[in-house]
């Protein structure tokens, strides 16, 4: 099993306890549990997957339904031992963002593909997950946050792929430096605050 792989089973598992710590939060059924698990760790990879022209992580390899089943089923039983779920879900997210980026970037990277299309996948494999998961739960997403860093890791992560590689370091190397940039930037606007200007409005000049 290749490094790609793993970072790809890595991510699947954890945006998918991730999706079914959102279900336990609206007090879905074992059903709704695994869809929302599906959507969040499938969702970066078929979208990455599909935009780079190759069949979907799931379609190729059915043992990714059942990671996302098992994490679904395993919340399901689990969630109400934890203190406070949203917190477990921010750490976790920040987790996997990191190694879906990660994922995401080397895969693109390995493929050829030039610096910008690296950046992209980077950047929706370790988003979409998430994104479809707040949209279809109704809640915020946590890539919209005023000014929270999400989309800003992402892309700090693909951009270390891309510098990594350049200079000739190997993918695994390249991997583990994306990997430690989006999740330590994440992890910074998480605990310290750190964040970026946001548009503040104005009135129109006379």
């Amino acid at each position: 099993m290749t490094p790609l792989v793993l970072l790809d089973y890595a991510a699947v598992l954890v945006f998918a306890l991730t999706g079914a710590l959102v279900a336990s939060r609206a007090q879905l059924d074992i059903v709704g549990f695994a869809f929302l698990a599906g959507v969040t760790g499938l969702g970066g990879g078929t979208l990455r997957d599909v935009l780079l022209d190759r069949p979907p992580i799931w379609v190729a390899d059915q043992t990714y339904l059942g990671v996302v089943t098992g994490a679904a089923v395993l919340v399901f039983f689990t969630a109400h031992l934890l203190e406070s779920r949203m917190k477990a879900i921010l750490w976790l997210d920040a987790l996997a963002l990191g190694v879906a980026v990660a994922a995401g970037a080397g895969l693109a990277q390995r493929l050829g593909q030039p610096p910008a299309v690296v950046l992209v996948m980077g950047i929706a494999t370790g988003c979409a997950g998430g994104l479809a998961r707040d949209v279809v739960a109704n809640e915020v997403p946590l890539v919209l946050k005023q000014g929270e860093l999400y989309v800003t890791c992402a892309l700090a992560g693909s951009l270390a792929t891309v510098l990594a590689v350049g200079v000739g370091a190997p993918p695994s190397l390249a991997a583990a430096l994306t990997a430690l940039v989006t999740i330590g930037l994440r992890a910074g606007s998480l605990a310290l605050g750190w964040r970026l200007p946001v548009y503040k409005p104005r009135p129109p000049r006379v």
